[in-house]
């Protein structure tokens, strides 16, 4: 509670919680904002926006509303961007925390796993994986967080090899405590703050990515995304150029709410460690 305290008061924290959270409310209500599916039929083709207040932001080339997609879309991207996020940052603790506390070959071996990750790119990585598994949701999912979690696991690792290190880590092995209980209660919750501040990035890259893979044809094909609605806009960019704009705004807008966010919780983070060293300098 007071890190979201601390979070709501930075301007940037305060405006990337609103964007998100106004993002959220729109893809949790997607079902009662544009109910059945998105896919369909809904008018005549290439409608344009505000000319039907049935059709508020008009249709693409083969009738489709363009709200039902933006909306439904919006569901798709902060379900994707969240769950790579979760799955890069979850492995990447795992392995960093592994190779952080057991040192020598184990951490030789597990660093240079994750040097080969980090040499290639994280979207060529995804658009190598999707085209060899076939273009579906949790394999897009799996694919983004292939690419994104060699930096949480490298940031785990420097932050577990410098907490071990610690007076307090030294006093749990003397009293007897168990190594697998000091990894998981002692070190684990110190490390994990800084590995959280770098999270939001993951997310917005994670929704970037997909939409690139969305654009370029390896996405769920049963599943509207914003970077496929942008990819059919650019057939007729000319003459109805809204297909492209409006997805590429709420693309921008979730993106910017993700940066904000991350920026504030980076500085909410900060602000935490520098409140806690005095008392730590007055217990010594």
């Amino acid at each position: 509670m007071k890190l979201i305290h601390k979070l709501i008061r930075t301007p940037e924290g305060i405006a990337g919680f609103v964007i998100l959270a106004i993002l959220i409310i729109i893809s949790a209500s997607a079902s009662l904002i544009a109910p059945g599916d998105p896919l369909r039929i809904a008018g005549q083709a290439l409608l344009a926006p505000f000319s039907d207040m049935n059709l508020p932001l008009g249709t693409d080339r083969l009738g489709r509303d363009v709200l039902a997609g933006i909306v439904h879309g919006a569901r798709t991207s902060l379900f994707v961007g969240t769950a790579a996020a979760l799955a890069a940052i979850t492995l990447g603790l795992c392995v960093g925390l592994i190779a952080g506390l057991a040192g020598g070959l184990v951490d030789e071996i597990l660093m240079r796993v994750v040097d080969a990750f980090q040499i290639v790119p994280g979207f060529l990585l995804a658009l190598a994986f999707v085209s060899v598994m076939g273009a579906s949701l949790p394999v897009v999912v799996i694919a983004i967080a292939l690419g994104a979690w060699a930096d949480p696991a490298r940031l785990t690792r420097a932050q577990v090899r410098s907490i071990r290190e610690r007076d307090y880590i030294a006093a749990a092995r003397v009293i007897g405590m168990h190594p697998a209980e000091i990894a998981v209660r002692q070190i684990l919750p110190q490390a994990v703050p800084p590995v959280l501040a770098v999270s939001a990035t993951i997310v917005a890259a994670a929704i970037l990515t997909e939409a690139a893979l969305s654009f370029l044809g390896l996405g769920d094909p049963n599943t509207v995304t914003w970077g496929s609605m942008i990819a059919e806009g650019r057939n007729v960019l000319r003459s109805s150029p809204w297909l492209s704009i409006i997805p590429g705004i709420a693309l921008v807008t979730t993106v910017i709410g993700v940066y904000l966010l991350s920026e504030g919780l980076a500085k909410a983070l900060s602000g935490t460690h520098a409140a806690l060293t005095p008392r730590e300098g007055e217990r010594s």
